[in-house]
């Protein structure tokens, strides 16, 4: 089965590298460092292999492969994910599908290659399936497909530098509410379009002109971009206003045939963020607000959202505990038919950022989150919340992670959607396997309840690999 024999070739990579954990023991002090491995595998460096005193590991001849003594190289790489997902009530039971669980797996492989310092060529191929999976989406699965293929020339000046990068890629602005790789579900998002970006100092001004790319899986190499989607805008970044950063951006964001519960046809939303983190001693904190205004068809669109986490970290406690807060607030659709739309469009969410079940979307909400993380080890995290949900306006629907509005659930009901309870822990096996396990119960409202819904459970149990 497919299944099992990616479950063995997992096991097999991490024997392996389980087995290399003490290479180059009793080797002299180097300061060369070997890089992490990164979220964006594009942004890791592997010229640290130059220097001989570095220990090596298994299949490093690869990672670093010199081409020129002008520090020219090719890194290969890949990766290998493997999750296994139940969810007892998919939509809270008040639709059609039926309970689920099933295996999801993401193979990556990609070649880096560097020429001179200044030139950087990326290639990703990515093959996504899920395994007896009820109801397909496009975001479950991608038969072997390219999921980056960018040239980026980058030139250092006296205080920054200036970038330029070309093709398809990721990208993903802060704790990506609403702009991000969507790592969480099994196809990551990528851009066909140009990203350049200016630094000096602590500023950072971007400008982006994408076409988000839509994932197929009918065949081989199928994923396509089109003008009828599309996501340009220009961002600017200034680092160490007071004792945090602070961001902001303004998008256009186009989408031809859209559809809402109160509105059908183009969809032009002109799109302005304002984001401002950082952290003072124990205390830290992201606060995020977008607004929206634009046409959804022959309506007008008019949309918000507040996004928010603090926490407090007790440094000295055994096991480090943080204390958290989240706080979110988005927009719904008032009244159906009086010629505006009120829904925000959380555009493209990340798939976690409220849980992995992908029980709760972003619009229509007011979500407050209490939570406590703490660290049994250092390579283990542990974190549990409690989450209490609204809606903002009885009017409109609540909306799954997807954007899909639960059955029954628009103009029905009270503002009160439901409590769910978070476990999750987070285990760094070594620099390349971490290990995962999430638990969701989501004890279902008046609303939910009123339109035929019921409580919801989800598992997810996560193997992740990396080299």
């Amino acid at each position: 089965m497919p299944c099992t024999k990616a479950v063995m070739r997992l096991g097999g990579a991490l024997l392996a590298l389980l087995g290399a954990g003490g290479a180059g023991a009793g080797e002299l002090a180097c300061d060369a460092q070997r890089p992490a491995l990164n979220f964006n595998r594009w942004n890791e460096n592997w010229r640290a292999l130059a220097d001989p005193c570095l220990p090596r590991q298994p299949l490093d001849h690869l990672k670093y492969l010199p081409l020129s003594e002008g520090g020219s190289y090719l890194s290969l790489g890949a990766g290998l994910r493997e999750r296994y997902e139940h969810i007892a009530t998919p939509l809270f039971g008040a639709g059609s599908a039926r309970p689920d669980g099933y295996l999801i797996e993401r193979a990556n492989v990609h070649a880096d290659l560097r020429l001179g310092p200044y030139v950087q060529l990326f290639g990703q191929l990515v093959d996504a399936r899920a395994f007896h999976k009820h109801t397909l989406a496009p975001p479950d699965q991608d038969k072997l497909d390219v999921e980056q293929l960018f040239a980026t020339v980058a030139v250092p000046t006296d205080n920054g530098a200036v970038k330029l990068r070309v093709g398809r890629q990721e990208m993903a602005f802060d704790l990506q509410r609403f702009i991000a790789a969507r790592d969480g579900p099994n196809v990551r998002q990528s851009f066909d379009g140009v990203w350049a970006d200016w630094e000096h100092g602590p500023w950072r001004l971007i400008g982006y002109a994408t076409q988000p790319v839509q994932n197929r899986s009918g065949t081989t190499f199928d994923d396509y971009s089109n003008s009828h989607l599309r996501l340009d805008g220009l961002r600017a970044e200034y680092q160490g206003l007071g004792p945090g950063d602070i961001s902001g951006y303004y998008s256009r964001y186009r989408r031809d045939e859209a559809r809402f519960l109160d509105a059908s046809g183009n969809e032009r939303r002109d799109v302005y963020d304002l984001r401002y983190n950082g952290k003072r001693g124990a205390i830290d904190w992201d606060i995020e607000a977008m607004l929206q205004r634009g046409q959804v068809g022959s309506k007008r669109a008019q949309a918000w959202a507040l996004g928010s986490v603090a926490g407090y970290t007790f440094a000295s406690a055994p096991w480090t505990p943080r204390a958290g807060l989240q706080f979110d607030m988005a927009s719904g659709d008032r009244h159906a038919g009086d010629g505006r739309l009120g829904t925000f469009n959380p555009l493209f969410a990340n798939g976690y950022y409220f849980s992995l079940a992908g029980l709760t979307g972003y619009s229509n909400l007011i979500h407050l989150k209490p939570s406590l993380n703490f660290k049994p080890l250092k390579a283990l995290s542990v974190t549990t919340s409690l989450g209490l949900q609204w809606r903002q306006s009885t009017g409109d629907a609540v909306y799954v992670q997807n954007m899909s509005g639960v059955p029954r659930t628009a103009g029905q009901g009270s503002r009160w959607t439901g409590a769910y309870a978070q476990l999750r822990s987070d285990w760094s096996i070594n620099p390349n396997v971490t290990a995962s396990l999430e638990a969701v119960h989501f004890q279902a409202g008046d609303s939910l309840r009123a339109a035929g819904g019921d409580h919801a459970n989800y598992l997810g149990m996560e193997l992740k690999f990396g080299w």
